[in-house]
């Protein structure tokens, strides 16, 4: 039981620090296209001979 006294905080802290960077990637625009990528694999621009 003794042991709860260290996890609960470790695992709030492990909580709080992966909300962070959730927060984080959505504020720098990590999401901001995400089909893009998809749509942007099927172009053969650099192909031309």
């Amino acid at each position: 039981m003794n042991v709860l006294i260290y996890l609960i905080p470790i695992a709030l802290f492990l909580g709080l620090l992966g909300l962070a960077g959730f927060l984080w990637s959505l504020k720098s625009g990590q999401f901001e296209d995400l089909d893009g990528a998809a749509v942007r694999i099927l172009n053969d621009d650099d192909l031309k001979t």
